[in-house]
């Protein structure tokens, strides 16, 4: 063995081992990015399919595949052939040069990181041995002793260059693939753990007989009408409530098993929904005795196909209500208005801005949030509350149709309402050194955003700024709905106009130039990291900053 041949053999080993790296960082990506469509196959396949150029089979991976193509046709098809050394060096220097970088698979910053959950490490254990199948097989073939012998009367080379490499970049670009794999592999066994949980909160709510289940559910507006809903019965009850935005299966069980106490008088539940189906199998887990319907918008209109379909959906909340239970509705939604009216052994309390039976009037907003007046009944009572937007004042009212419902007085109900928290990210009012933020960043509508908007416009105290990247899961109305947010951006004048993602934001830039000629205020940048590195630039003491919309990771462009 000379030295060039050592040489050769030591290259390779560090091919591998550059390789092996680059499995590990493209793998966590993928990973993460499966984690955070839920461990949903049809969705992950989905974001595959719209990816597929940028991350799924990058440039650098299909040059390199293109290589290896070149290299295996016949000899006599080109005019000079390279040594087998020359094509080692060739691929290995351009391993180095093209693939040492894993910025793509790992970012500077990334809003959530990959959590190895007990999920994620049974999910592993398919995922490994699969991603790794390939590669090491190819190794083993490509240094086997029978490719050492050939090798040995032709080349330089100990081992087969083109069956190392294409084991290891077929088995880059198949990464994402094997991830689906491990998903549909595991799925019967998460199936099985995730039917266990279930049964035992079925169990736990079956021994508290004397306990009242209030459950939420509704396009959006969800998670602070439950919030609201406890803090206005927790002035006379002992309440449970799921944390954040626990509206799954195995979200509902956790708080049921391990947080749901015996001195616990009312379970408070929000129940969302993605599929057909996901509402009753929330309510087959705990059947409410109250049930809340905030709206029928168009969040997940992409996986549901239309607002009737949505409106049946949410409207399993009420169908499976218990006999004798109640229906707190949104009145002015005539969706929702009409859930329940076929149910003569239920009740029903109507709310709204508009229509109901308790209503809400006289709405102004300040720096301190907003003021309304509620009429219940015969009576009326003025509502102070640090939340922004008529329709927090819709989820008020919801709140109020519940608690009122369980005997509290309109006068207490008044004063706990004083003490409501915006819920985070949703348009939580906040002060940042000297700039006041409107925090709507998550998960977006047509309705709030616009709402949002025109709150922002309503701000006089400085330079008004929006930072967004519109909305998304509309199916075949987003272009539209983006476009609608445009214009309504474009009307309210605003100082600065920062939006997210180059593509994604066309529609909405359409909406505002619509409008009127304001390109100038308008900055597109690909991340929110950049859009916050020109709002340090832009903005002075006393601007107001909106962010409407902050999508997840796997949205970036």
């Amino acid at each position: 063995m000379n030295l060039y041949h050592l040489i050769l053999d030591i290259s390779s080993i560090l091919f591998c081992a550059l390789m092996l790296r680059y499995f590990w960082y493209r793998s966590k990506f993928f990973l993460r990015a499966y984690q955070q469509v839920g461990y949903n196959n049809n969705e992950f396949w989905a974001w595959i399919k719209s990816n597929w150029d940028g991350k799924i089979i990058p440039v650098e991976l299909g040059i390199f595949n293109l290589f290896v193509f070149l290299f295996i046709l016949p000899e006599d098809w080109f005019p000079v052939w390279p040594t087998d050394a020359t094509i080692a060096l060739t691929l290995f220097s351009y391993a180095l040069f093209w693939l040492t970088p894993v910025k793509r698979y790992k970012p500077e910053k990334v809003k959530k990181p990959l959590v190895v959950t007990n999920r994620v490490k049974r999910l592993l254990i398919p995922f490994g041995f699969a991603a790794l199948f390939l590669p090491v097989f190819f190794s083993y073939a490509a240094y086997s002793p029978a490719i050492r012998l050939i090798n040995a009367q032709s080349s330089f080379l100990s081992f087969d260059v083109i069956l190392l490499v294409f084991g290891w970049v077929f088995g880059a670009i198949m990464i994402p693939f094997f991830v689906l794999f491990a998903g549909a592999l595991t799925k019967p066994i998460e199936n099985r753990i995730q039917e266990g949980f279930k049964k035992q909160a079925r169990r736990k709510l079956a021994s508290m007989p004397q306990l009242k289940v209030v459950a939420i559910t509704g396009s959006y507006g969800k998670t602070s009408t439950k919030f609201m809903i406890r803090d206005l019965l927790k002035e006379r009850y002992s309440v449970c409530t799921t944390p954040g935005s626990y509206n799954t299966p195995m979200g509902i069980c956790k708080v049921i098993n391990n947080d749901l106490q015996s001195h616990h008088q009312i379970l408070i539940l929000e129940m969302g929904a993605r599929y057909p189906g996901n509402i009753k199998e929330l309510c087959e887990i705990a059947t409410p005795d109250v049930s809340v319907v905030s709206n029928v918008g168009f969040a997940h209109l992409e996986t549901f196909g239309s607002q009737d379909v949505i409106a049946r959906e949410k409207g399993v909340i009420v169908d499976t209500l218990k006999p004798g239970g109640v229906a707190v509705l949104n009145a002015d939604d005539p969706r929702v208005s009409k859930m329940g009216q076929d149910r003569i052994n239920i009740s029903r309390i109507l709310v709204g801005l508009e229509n109901g039976e308790i209503r809400a009037n006289n709405i102004s907003y300040n720096n301190s949030g907003s003021e309304f007046k509620v009429q219940i009944e015969n009576e009326a009572e003025t509502f102070q509350s640090k939340l922004l937007g008529a329709h927090n004042v819709q989820n008020i009212l919801l709140a109020v149709g519940v608690a009122h419902h369980f005997g509290i007085r309109a006068k207490t109900m008044a004063l706990a309402a004083k003490s409501i928290e915006p819920v985070e990210h949703r348009l939580e009012l906040k002060k940042i050194g000297d700039l006041t933020i409107i925090d709507d960043a998550f998960n977006s509508n047509p309705v709030g955003a616009k709402n949002a908007v025109e709150i922002l416009s309503q701000f006089k105290s400085g330079r008004r700024i929006i930072i967004t990247p519109g909305m998304v899961e509309l199916g075949e109305i987003e272009e539209e709905e983006n476009r609608n947010f445009g214009e309504a951006i474009g009307k309210a004048h605003l100082d600065k106009i920062i939006l997210v993602g180059r593509e994604r934001s066309k529609p909405i830039l359409e909406g505002i130039l619509k409008t009127e000629d304001q390109e100038e205020k308008v900055s597109i940048v690909d991340t929110l990291f950049e859009a916050n590195d020109i709002l340090k630039e832009y903005a002075t003491p006393g601007d107001v900053v909106l962010y409407e919309n902050d999508l997840p990771d796997v949205y970036n462009e």
